[in-house]
């Protein structure tokens, strides 16, 4: 039964709002009356039917989910309606639902006055309507727009993604500007052949008078089709989940909360989010949804079964591989790139800054309330939330974000507790070291060797004793302690994200994801050689082994070359501080003299700050060249392709000048007065040597600089840029603008913010990576706020982990074993300290250390070229090394104090990492990746999977059923009569055909199969 309901009695200046639907538009009278031969009136008003046969709107009747309701409008003056009862000649009422589905305010197919709606079915049967319709629903002229809505004009179809385009003014029309309105004009045509409905928004109506938008809308039968196609899942019962301690757990709790519950329960929603603007995401089980398998399925409503981010996924599956002209070319990204479309873009649901007019609170007011606002830095995320509004991909950044952010508390407790341990124990007695370079009267009386030649003049040893201080802040014995903390960290920080991202991944149904995904549009369209696929048997475009060599080989070079542009960055910034120290020697100004180190060190830290800031904006658009050139498959290996590229480069460009002042600096350095190292290519680098206090302190400087410069850098880009972009392109439209009390509407509001890009995340996660790896190797609120307010709404995309980056992760921490293993070796003075004490020390301490680690150098034996003016030398100077004295039989030689400070470092280099690696390897051990209840729930889940299919199946052959049992007692009662077995061949005919049903219900994946071309069924 269909009810109709007539709501023609209205107003009559209203009358024109009224949306029609012809009925048997392609059939004669006769036809028309044949279908709606069976109506019966049980009201008192006139036939639904207007003069022209048109029936208007369409929405299921809430009393009753198999009728269907007609409306001619909706308006609130409406009296009592009129209804009549329809009854097609259609013998299975599932074409009904099939056409139109079990809800149809959002897929009502509603146009304009007049308009044919777009066909609901490919192949209608002849008792039902036909319904047809122009690419392209055109809008008239004038019409007024609620500057809110989110809709189609009909306020029905919600708008899932919009195009925009200019054409070119009156006048001759260019070569160019006729071949884009030709693509335009297939495009959109292939769109609608696609399922897609389109509503174009004329250029008189826009803020400028010359900017077309193309609204489109996705429709159930469409959403249905491509989600089955791309794996997409929906709930299919709801769950309770029981952790399996509870199961023994038979104890009566008190009802009555203790001080201490109610002080956690207060702390704990201190950091929740508002549950009453944004409630808990409840919890169901998942399959892979059919459209012939819907009744399975918890759909309460078609517009909300999925996401608005899942909608607009879709959409851009489509755009992506519909043609726009006669040959092989595809895709929406092509018609970008040549201007054909300006921006294509889903919508941001309502307006950030204040409710709807209405009252209601969209998502992305809620987003902003609860999430992206600086003021609720503290509040968990609401990920559902997020997800839904955002997507997979961008919850999952920032899940392993906020997760990030949650680990590095025990760090900077830890690293905090190190570093007040070396500011209380400064001025100890434990602190010889510090206390002999700052003693005016004992060791800090040396005289030590010059910087430099000529210009550089001997110096007192206690002038140091502000790096000696500096250094024992991060230089104590509590940093071997935080060396291995932070390497463990970093390991259970990986191994626990390892399982968190396992229960994301099941929550979220992104197992497989990758699997499954598509080739790239631009790949399928750029390569010209084809293969047939050994799984699927099917043509597919292929790249060949001899061809992507040599897209390696070049890539490759041009990486090689760019990596050695950052070595000579940092040769340079070398150079700058060699040469830097001679002009300040070289200077009058005292004040300059007295704070050269420190001078010297900060200024060359900020110009290979801005040298690094410079090369990444280069890289970057150089990377998605070559990244392009190499041609990858798919997405996800196109991502970490460019990932691997920006990495590489990264860790050069930020941490070059960080290893050197680490690893490689004073190593070069022999003794002064050395003549060979005079004739070395490399003897400005030779000549640059670290401060006798060492040189943590000065690589102290230098990571604090790039760090927190990076930091603040790009924080202040990120903020800064969308704003002023924002603005300037607000400030460039409103100037266009012909009607400036005009409010724009949502559409043309988006158009005015910033494009994300396709790689929108990639910087995201970069920063912090590196920050990771400033954090570990040598021991963001903003995001969420730039793409909720300053940004338009990204691209839903699906991922099934964080991709390349995972990996660098893993590589990151394994070299900040090794890493923090050589800095307490070979960096610090851990190691020389503690070979002097027992070994050399006559008093078991440190006492006497600080001349043990300075070798004598005789002046005398500096050349004319080197020799400083002074008129008074001393006799001999000291510089740091261990090396033998000028009056040794091996003048200026390894000493054998060098060599047992050699083994030593090396015996703690090899002890620390196996150490280190053995409790890591330990830890992995014994954090599984996947929680034992999630096993438990992904199992529940397969099985409740698969009792629907064949829950599913069995309800489609129990006429099958019931007529083998008919069969089968027909057969028993002829066996008795007459002994015989007749029947036996038709029993099992039909028992077969019963199989042949359930099984065509079963994914073939899931048999076994006993070759690529036949499953066990075809071979048996």
């Amino acid at each position: 039964n269909v009810e109709i309901v007539d709501s023609s009695r209205r107003p009559s200046d209203e009358s024109t709002c009224s949306l029609n639907v012809p009925l048997g538009q392609q059939g004669s009278d006769k036809t028309r009356s044949q279908s709606l031969h069976n109506i019966s009136r049980y009201s008192r008003s006139s036939a639904p039917l207007d003069q022209d046969g048109y029936l208007n709107g369409i929405e299921e009747s809430p009393r009753d989910s198999g009728r269907m309701t007609y409306r001619r409008g909706s308006l609130p003056f409406e009296k009592e309606p009129i209804h009549f009862t329809l009854e097609p000649k259609i013998n299975n009422f599932s074409t009904i639902k099939d056409a139109f589905g079990p809800q149809l305010h959002d897929d009502s197919q509603m146009t304009l006055p007049g308009t044919p709606l777009p066909s609901l079915v490919q192949d209608p049967p002849d008792d039902f309507v036909d319904i047809s319709t122009p690419p392209v629903t055109p809008v008239e002229k004038g019409e007024l727009l609620d500057p809110e809505s989110l809709y189609f004009r009909d306020g029905r179809r919600k708008i899932d993604m919009v195009l925009v385009y200019e054409e070119e003014e009156l006048g001759v029309m260019t070569e160019a500007e006729a071949k884009r309105r030709d693509r335009r004009k297939t495009f959109q045509e292939n769109l609608v052949k696609e399922g897609l409905e389109l509503e174009l928004e004329h250029k008189d109506a826009s803020f400028d008078g010359k900017t077309w938008f193309l609204k489109i809308h996705l429709p159930w039968k469409t959403k249905t089709r491509y989600a089955a196609v791309m794996g997409m899942k929906l709930p299919i019962k709801r769950f309770i989940t029981i952790s399996v301690k509870a199961w023994d757990d038979h104890k009566d709790k008190s009802t009555n909360e203790t001080f201490w519950e109610k002080w956690k329960k207060r702390w704990r929603d201190l950091f929740e989010y508002n549950h009453d603007l944004i409630g808990q995401e409840p919890s169901f089980y998942d399959a892979t949804e059919g459209a012939d398998r819907e009744e399975q399925f918890i759909v309460k409503d078609r517009v909300t079964s999925y996401s608005s981010a899942q909608r607009s996924l879709i959409v851009m599956q489509i755009l992506l591989r519909v043609k726009f002209d006669d040959t092989d070319k595809v895709g929406i990204r092509r018609l970008l790139n040549d201007y054909t479309y300006q921006a294509c873009f889903p919508l941001h649901e309502g307006r950030w800054d204040k409710e709807q007019s209405d009252g209601n609170i969209l998502d992305r007011r809620l987003l902003y309330l609860e999430w992206a606002r600086p003021a609720k830095w503290m509040k968990r995320q609401p990920l559902s939330l997020v997800r839904k509004y955002f997507g997979d991909k961008i919850a999952l950044y920032f899940c392993w974000l906020g997760f990030y952010t949650k680990m590095l508390f025990a760090p900077a407790i830890v690293g905090t507790l190190c570093f007040m341990y070396g500011l209380f124990t400064i001025d100890s007695d434990d602190n010889i070291p510090t206390k002999e370079i700052c003693d005016p009267n004992g060791p800090g009386n040396i005289t030590l060797c010059p910087l430099c030649d000529k210009a550089c003049d001997y110096q007192k040893l206690k002038e140091s004793c502000k790096f000696a201080r500096l250094t024992y802040l991060f230089d104590n014995p509590a940093t071997v302690f935080f060396a291995i903390f932070m390497s463990l960290w970093a390991t259970v920080f990986l191994e626990l994200w390892r399982r968190k991202q396992s229960v994301i991944q099941w929550e979220w149904d992104l197992q497989g994801t990758e699997q499954d995904e598509e080739p790239r549009p631009e790949f399928e369209t750029s390569v010209k050689t084809f293969r047939t696929n050994p799984v699927t048997r099917d043509k597919e475009p292929y790249l060949p082994t001899w061809s992507k060599a040599m897209r390696l080989t070049a890539t490759g070079s041009a990486v090689f070359f760019m990596l050695v542009v950052v070595l000579c960055a940092v040769l340079g910034t070398i150079i700058y501080r060699l040469s830097l120290v001679s002009v300040i020697y070289g200077s009058q100004s005292n004040f300059l003299q007295n704070h050269a180190k420190i001078v010297t060190s900060v200024s060359a830290a900020v110009i290979n700050l801005i040298i690094i800031m410079f090369l990444t904006r280069f890289y970057h658009k150089l990377a998605i060249y070559l990244t392009n050139l190499e041609s990858p498959r798919t997405q996800t290996e196109y991502e970490d392709s460019y990932t691997f590229k920006i990495f590489l480069f990264e860790f050069m460009n930020f941490y070059s000048s960080l290893i050197y002042i680490a690893f490689f600096k004073g190593r070069f350095f022999d003794y002064p007065g050395d003549e060979t190292s005079r004739r070395s290519e490399f003897f400005r680098v030779k000549g640059d040597v670290c401060d006798p206090a060492g040189c943590l302190s000065e690589l102290c400087i230098q990571l604090s600089i790039i760090m927190i410069g990076k930091q603040v850098f790009n924080n202040f880009v990120e903020l800064f840029n969308p704003a002023f972009y924002n603005w300037w392109r607000w400030r460039t439209h409103r100037s266009n603008t012909k009607d400036l009390t005009r409010k724009h509407t949502r559409w043309e509001e988006d158009y005015h913010l910033q494009d994300p890009g396709r790689l929108a995340l990639f910087d995201e996660y970069l920063e912090m990576i590196l920050q990771y790896g400033f954090v570990t190797l040598f021991v963001a609120a903003l995001d969420a706020y730039k793409m909720v307010t300053q940004a338009r709404r990204p691209l839903a995309e699906r991922v099934e982990d964080i991709g390349a980056w995972y990996g660098i992760l893993r590589a990151i921490t394994y070299a900040a074993v090794v890493s923090n293993a050589f800095v307490i070796a070979y960096t610090s003075d851990f190691i020389p300290r503690m070979v002097y004490q027992y070994k050399y020390s006559l008093t078991d301490d440190l006492t006497g250390y600080i001349d043990a680690s300075l070798s004598v150098f005789n002046t005398s034996d500096y050349t004319e070229e080197m020799r400083v003016d002074n008129k008074h030398p001393p006799e001999t100077c000291q510089y740091r090394g261990y090396r033998n004295g000028p009056n040794e039989t091996e003048k200026y030689g390894l000493s054998p104090q060098y060599w047992h400070v050699f083994a030593a470092r090396l015996a703690f280099v090899v002890v620390f990492e196996h150490v280190v690696f053995a409790l890591v390897g330990i830890m992995q051990y014994v954090i599984p990746d996947v929680p034992s209840e999630l096993k438990t729930q992904m199992q529940r889940e397969a099985m409740l999977a698969k009792e629907a299919k064949y829950e599913h199946g069995l309800k489609k052959n129990e006429y099958d059923y019931d007529d083998l049992l008919n069969t089968f007692r027909e057969n028993n009662n002829a066996s008795k009569n007459d002994g015989r077995i007749g029947m036996r061949g038709s029993w099992a005919r039909r028992l077969s055909r019963l199989s042949d049903g359930l099984d065509a219900h079963v994914e073939v994946v899931s048999r076994k199969k006993n070759s690529v071309s036949a499953t066990v069924w075809e071979n048996s």
